[in-house]
């Protein structure tokens, strides 16, 4: 570990200089200005050699740590991390040992999706293996999905209510071109959420807010002065699953919401993709039905090689999200709405639905027993473990070393806005391609770090 000489150039700053500060640092070490090993400036010394308080200093080191950009310890200052190889485990050099996106089990999807594109193949006519995919082509997909959530709680759902995508992030941007009007529109997003959202918004150069939860859900209040002060179009949310955190928001929280929505003219996504048990309430657009939209997808239930996303549109709009789907791409190929189709009308769909069901519970309860001493949010139906780190863990630090024992979840920051509250925790996504000795073997790895968090310096 060496003193580095580099300072930051606050030339071009425009903004606080903390931000700037924590941008500067950042290049660095992508440059390789500042080198693995290398420590930073103490504080103060910083903050009198390029002329800023120490408390901005303080704030940008402390936000980089908490990031795991750099690390801070007793005795040793600030300092860019080491990257160590990880320690040779059983989770080791293995796709399958991961814990960031959820996977399912094998239990007779691959088989199925076989048989339906051998299905495909033999009885497709000629002409249609040359040209586009066209919405006729759709309409026994579009049915099998309207048949199979006849009895759902999201709104009366007609067919031509329903239009079929690239899987649930293309729903998420398809949605977000059919609503948003204007240079520079503005979309709300839980304060902890998919980042599909954000990315979604952005592409589209639309300015992301977020709104805090209570235990119920978005915070009423908080959600009115948004829409009211801030010109929001529409508000992205999951009121089934929250992911990262699990939650769901309560029946009465969500009348609450629409209520608001409905009295600002603000539109909302209902994402439903990580829900793989009954509904606990229902959808913002049986509540709202001319402003609330309704997104799901098979991938997390059934396979995610079958690529495929509905969208149930509001009263009135389902021809304005055709045409800004005509305008994304050409249509999802006639393939793979016709193995959707065949797969969701099989009569061993659910028994693989259900197969899929017990094995995740079973993951869940395997989870909860070794990580159940500690802060976690779960559902015995949805493939995500939330774990709040306990005091003296940082995220980035937690995960960089349970990567070093070949452990791989995600941090909190990868679901919450750039300048939005800092929480320390992480996503444990269940794996359903592990065996439950290595499940259980990450599971009391993470369990055990968790019980000897660092030492650590204030900075």
């Amino acid at each position: 570990m060496t003193d580095t000489i580099w300072l930051p150039d606050f030339a071009q700053s425009n903004g606080p200089k903390y931000r700037t500060l924590e941008n500067s640092i950042r290049q660095a070490i992508r440059s390789g200005e500042l080198g693995e090993g290398e420590r930073l400036p103490p504080v103060r010394e910083l903050g009198w050699q390029a002329g800023i308080t120490p408390g901005t200093v303080a704030r940008a080191y402390k936000n980089l740590v908490d990031a795991g950009v750099l690390e801070s310890t007793v005795g040793r200052g600030t300092f860019v991390p080491v990257q160590r190889k990880p320690r040779v485990s059983p989770l080791d050099h293995d796709p399958a040992a991961t814990l960031i996106s959820p996977r399912l089990p094998d239990v007779g999807q691959s088989d199925l999706l076989r048989e339906a594109y051998a299905d495909y193949a033999k009885n497709v006519e000629r002409d249609r293996l040359l040209c586009y995919p066209v919405r006729p082509t759709q309409t026994e997909a579009i049915r099998a999905f309207v048949d199979l959530h006849r009895d759902d709680p999201i709104g009366e759902l007609h067919e031509d209510d329903v239009v079929i995508t690239h899987g649930g992030q293309n729903a998420i941007s398809l949605v977000l071109m059919t609503v948003l009007r204007g240079p520079s529109p503005t979309v709300l997003v839980d304060a902890l959420s998919y980042g599909g959202f954000r990315r979604a918004a952005e592409v589209l150069r639309a300015r992301v807010l977020g709104v805090d939860w209570d235990d119920e859900g978005p915070i009423p209040e908080e959600f009115e002065r948004l829409c009211r002060d801030e010109g929001v179009q529409i508000f992205l949310t999951s009121s089934e699953v929250n992911n990262p955190m699990n939650r769901t928001t309560s029946i009465r929280r969500r009348h609450e919401i629409a209520e608001i929505a409905e009295r600002h003219g603000v539109h909302i996504l209902d994402d439903d993709c990580y829900r793989n048990g009954p509904f606990i309430g229902p959808s913002y657009r049986q509540i709202i039905p001319e402003l609330a939209w309704y997104t799901t997808s098979p991938c997390k239930s059934f396979s995610a090689a079958l690529r495929v996303g509905f969208v149930a549109a509001p009263t009135g709009w389902a021809n304005r999200l055709i045409r800004a789907a005509s305008a994304a791409s050409y249509g999802v190929p006639d393939a793979v709405t016709a193995a959707y189709a065949y797969v969701a009308r099989h009569p061993k769909t659910p028994q693989i639905l259900e197969a899929a069901r017990q094995h995740l519970a079973y993951m869940v309860e395997t989870a909860v027993n070794c990580l159940g001493a500690h802060r976690i949010s779960w559902r015995k139906d949805v493939p995500l473990i939330w774990l709040e780190l306990p005091e003296g863990w940082r995220m980035g630090e937690f995960c960089r070393i349970a990567e070093r024992e070949g452990v791989f979840v995600r941090t909190a920051e990868d679901f919450s806005l750039r300048d939005g509250r800092q929480v320390q925790g992480v996503r444990i996504a269940l794996n359903g391609e592990m065996s439950t000795q290595r499940l259980e073997s990450a599971m009391m790895t993470l369990n055990g770090l968790l019980a000897r968090p660092p030492e650590r310096i204030s900075v």
